[in-house]
């Protein structure tokens, strides 16, 4: 297929899944923001129902990672061979380090995603608390509570974070503007809200650990 074989091409895949990626993000964000509310067993109970569902959704998102990564790193290379230096799509947004270290910035996503999965969902890392709460559902709430209540984990947690606010403020203007949906009127205007969009995102996750890690959420 011709899309699969042409860097436009590569870069409209690129596009697509990094706005199923953001999707996800928002909707994680939505329900781990639950903690503030004591209502995250009943939120992972709900889930826990929903096992078809949620595995289906587990990997579409797990595709999408593998597509962005695998074309991520074949247009980046495709674009230093052709004219090192540069980060290309169509009309050229203004150079700074979010899109200088886009590749950089992915793969360490990545890796956080691999230790993130390892430790809350298939429970591998020694921090892991598994248990139930007062009415036998799975305790989540514990589970996170004390991870993050370890200033390690914590860190590393605020810098996977801070990564995510790199990768998605050039990420975000890029896509819009690899699917034509930018302009040279726009471009400024849809970067400033590709900043605002990422730092919000970064800000609410890095709120949680830091809550847990101050004391705050108990």
């Amino acid at each position: 297929m011709r899309i699969l074989t042409s860097t436009v091409g590569r870069k409209i895949l690129m596009s697509i899944t990094g706005q199923l990626l953001i999707l996800f993000v928002l909707i994680h964000m939505i329900g781990n923001t639950t903690i503030f509310f004591g209502a995250l067993n009943a939120y992972a109970e709900h889930l826990h129902s929903l096992p078809p569902l949620v595995w289906i959704f587990r990997l579409v998102m797990l595709s999408a990672i593998a597509v962005h990564i695998c074309y991520g790193v074949q247009v980046t290379l495709e674009n230093k061979a052709a004219n090192p230096g540069a980060y290309a799509v169509k009309k050229q947004l203004k150079a700074n380090f979010a899109s200088e270290n886009m590749i950089w910035t992915g793969l360490l996503l990545a890796l956080f995603i691999l230790y993130h999965l390892a430790q809350f969902t298939m429970h591998l890392t020694p921090d892991v608390v598994v248990g139930l709460d007062a009415i036998n559902r799975p305790d989540v709430f514990k589970m996170v509570s004390t991870s993050f209540a370890n200033a390690g984990i914590a860190v590393v947690y605020f810098f996977a974070m801070i990564m995510l606010f790199l990768h998605l403020s050039h990420g975000i203007p890029s896509f819009l503007q690899t699917m034509g949906w930018n302009n040279d009127k726009t471009i400024p205007v849809f970067g400033t809200g590709g900043k605002v969009v990422s730092a919000f995102l970064m800000l609410v996750y890095i709120s949680i650990p830091a809550a847990i890690l101050v004391g705050a959420l108990k």
